[in-house]
């Protein structure tokens, strides 16, 4: 009996080893090279590009979503105001550049035309005043400071009687070309406030990037919203990849590209028909850092072999086999959407 319990241990321990080496290492022929993983997706933590209370979420967990679906919205009363505030600040913007751009009218020209009339009116009379009394101081019949004075009020008059004349031919030549750069300038600048306003007020909304499954509602309503905070998690189920590691033996034998099919434990008897799509340039579970020839053949590099999962029937985690066919080099890449 002492004789035998050896010769068992050892069976045991033979069946343990083909066990593990049936079920873990990569087992291949001249044509097929087989690989065991499990099944990969890629997903997104979406955020709010803006800082605000949550006010609704419109998706549940497991729910699919298309591309452009409004997902989620904050409250958006300070948005819209400040919108409105800066349309306001263009329109305004724009009428003033429309003044200058017309010029003056012809009422405002004909209203300095008889003020510049009146002006002249007013400097004759003056100046015939002074002329009058500067006769009578000879005849002592008015003083020189009355002389002084018309003459002072004379002068005054023909200086209004200037700017008037000014003001005239203003209004006749219009706004120079500088003012009117810079009324388009301020309007450009209120027209670009205008655009960051109403694009803080669309980042109160939360759009699905792409088709795909919302996995998790990370916040709810009422809710403090941030760049920094994801509210949603969104998976792209389709494609999806098996990640399988690639013995540094048979690397040279397999290239992206290549064709291949993938079968879950969950549908035996079904082929996913699949690509290869990515090699790891870099190594992993590097045993040591210096290797015998030996050790150097259990080196493994990731290998990503994709699929179409048109009816989310490989989730993520499923363990998987995959079967890549070494004589096909290239596969026809099908569109998964």
């Amino acid at each position: 009996m002492k004789k035998v319990l050896p010769i068992i241990l050892v069976l045991l321990v033979g069946a343990a080893a083909l066990a593990w080496f049936r079920f873990q290492a990569p087992a291949s022929n001249d044509n097929i090279l087989t690989l065991f993983g499990n099944i990969d997706i890629r997903e997104a933590q979406l955020t709010f590009n803006a800082s605000e209370h949550v006010n609704r979420i419109l998706v549940e967990e497991g729910e699919h979503v298309t591309k452009g679906q409004l997902l989620a919205s904050l409250h958006q009363e300070l948005f819209q105001s400040q919108v409105a505030q800066a349309e306001a600040q263009v329109e305004a913007r724009r009428q003033q550049l429309i003044k200058l751009q017309a010029g003056s009218r012809p009422e405002e020209i004909d209203k300095a035309s008889a003020e510049l009339e009146a002006a002249r009116a007013r400097a004759e009379a003056a100046h015939d005043t002074w002329q009058r009394l500067q006769s009578l101081v000879a005849k002592k019949l008015a003083s020189r400071e009355e002389v002084e004075t018309a003459k002072s009020n004379a002068h005054a008059a023909q200086a209004q009687v200037e700017a008037a004349r000014a003001a005239l031919r203003l209004l006749q030549a219009g706004p120079r070309k500088e003012d009117i750069a810079a009324a388009k300038a301020e309007l450009k600048a209120a027209e670009a406030a205008l655009q960051v306003t109403q694009q803080n007020l669309a980042n109160t909304e939360l759009l699905a990037p792409a088709d795909g499954i919302i996995r998790t509602r990370i916040l709810e309503p009422g809710d403090m919203a941030n760049p920094l905070k994801p509210a949603l998690t969104l998976a792209f189920a389709n494609p999806v990849w098996v990640r399988a590691y690639l013995p540094e033996s048979l690397l040279g034998r397999v290239k992206p590209g290549m064709a291949a099919s993938i079968v879950s434990d969950s549908y035996p008897d079904k082929k996913y028909p699949g690509w290869v799509g990515y090699i790891s340039p870099t190594a992993e579970f590097t045993p040591k850092n210096v290797e015998t020839p030996e050790l150097r053949t259990r080196l493994v590099y990731q290998v990503r072999i994709f699929t179409c999962n048109p009816r989310e029937e490989l989730r993520l985690g499923m363990p998987a086999t995959v079967e890549i066919d070494l004589q096909t080099p290239t596969a026809a890449i099908p569109d998964c959407k």
